[in-house]
């Protein structure tokens, strides 16, 4: 009798109940928060489901991130290899090449102007730098949190992988995630405050045709100019740019097709659940994470503003021509950004349809977050 006693209290000992702490159960917690965001409320359910569920696993069952050293196989848990992926800059990259294989940078080409814009976006980040080194961070670790102003979750990975900010890599990565999805939440009230309803009405002139030849020449153009320029960049924005060649070059179907389809949604998993998985309990509750979080909603307000400021001066020197709202777009949130410029611009006038128009910004965005991650890998010598 008192071994099934002893076998059943070993059972009952060996559960999670036993093993876990109040922080593990905070996180468990969150996680079903961003789940019902996801499911429920539909923002990025693509990203949020596998992060939150990946926040959900490692905080039931630690050994999941296992280091090989730290297991008595020597094997390590499952999602510690999908992580590696995220440390070596393989995954963040690749989403890159999916991001420009389903992406038309048409209104770009229509619109050089745009690049400004998106330029004027990544203001956040300069901002978010500074504070974080006044914050205490060092110049390594507040570059990597900065890159959460681009509203970019691959290049936060990819920085603070190549700066070595591993540590910081889950808190920065999910602070990234967690804005992209926040988008139609965040953006439409800073719009709001900074621009009139006459602004948010004005009705833009069709885009011009972007002939075929552009759009080739473009990511071509774009790989030589900004990586001859800033080596560094050559994972994120190379992969961009050979994505976007698939797209227009009309002779690769097939990798068009997979780049955009199935490579991106087998990244997306690995990505996303490695991302969740590194927000154990231990990793993430500290004083540090705040900071993160608050750094991260900082660069995310001060981007949307400085492309909206931009886009109030453009608007006054073309004489009314450009609403400023697309300026907002410049943040990199390929397309959910350029879908709030849109949907802002409609309230104001149900007629008014900004969404071509804001796209430019949005995928100069997207360029201009990986200059600027580049430029940082270029302070620090990386």
């Amino acid at each position: 009798m008192s071994n099934v006693a002893e076998t059943l209290s070993n059972l009952i000992h060996q559960t999670a109940f036993f093993n876990l702490t109040w922080g593990n159960y905070l996180m468990i917690a969150v996680a079903c928060v961003f789940l019902f965001l996801a499911i429920k409320k539909g923002f990025e359910p693509l990203l949020l489901v596998p992060i939150a569920f990946g926040m959900l696993l490692v905080n039931i069952y630690p050994d999941i991130m296992a280091h090989p050293e730290d297991m008595s196989n020597g094997v390590g848990g499952l999602l510690h290899y999908f992580y590696l992926l995220d440390e070596w800059s393989i995954l963040p990259s690749l989403i890159f090449m999916g991001v420009g294989a389903m992406t038309d940078f048409g209104p770009l080409i229509a619109n050089p102007k745009s690049f400004l814009l998106g330029a004027a976006a990544q203001l956040g980040i300069y901002v978010a730098y500074f504070l974080a080194i006044i914050l205490g961070f060092n110049g390594k670790a507040a570059a990597a949190i900065s890159i959460i102003g681009g509203a970019d979750g691959p290049t936060s990975i990819f920085l603070a992988g190549k700066l070595g900010q591993t540590a910081l890599m889950g808190p920065i990565a999910v602070a990234a995630y967690s804005y992209m999805s926040l988008v139609p939440i965040i953006q439409p009230p800073i719009m709001k405050m900074f621009t009139t309803e006459k602004e948010r009405k004005i009705k833009m002139d069709q885009l011009r045709p972007v002939s075929k030849l552009e759009k080739i020449l473009f990511p071509i153009v774009i790989t030589i100019v900004v990586c001859l320029i800033l080596p560094t960049t050559a994972p994120l924005v190379g992969m961009l740019m050979l994505g976007n060649l698939f797209r227009e070059s009309g002779v690769v179907k097939q990798l068009t097709e997979t780049a955009s389809n199935a490579m991106m949604y087998i990244v997306v998993i690995l990505l996303g659940t490695s991302v969740g998985a590194s927000t154990s309990a231990e990793a993430f509750l500290n004083l540090d994470t705040l900071k993160i979080v608050a750094l991260g909603l900082v660069a995310f307000a001060f981007g949307t503003f400085g492309g909206v400021m931009l886009g109030k001066l453009m608007c006054k020197l073309s004489g009314g021509k450009i609403n400023p709202l697309i300026g907002s777009a410049g943040v990199s949130a390929v397309p959910m950004a350029a879908r709030v410029s849109q949907k802002v611009g409609a309230e104001a006038d149900p007629t008014n349809f900004l969404l071509m128009h804001a796209m430019g910004p949005n995928v100069a965005g997207v360029i201009g977050t990986a200059v600027a991650a580049g430029t940082f890998m270029a302070i620090f010598g990386v």
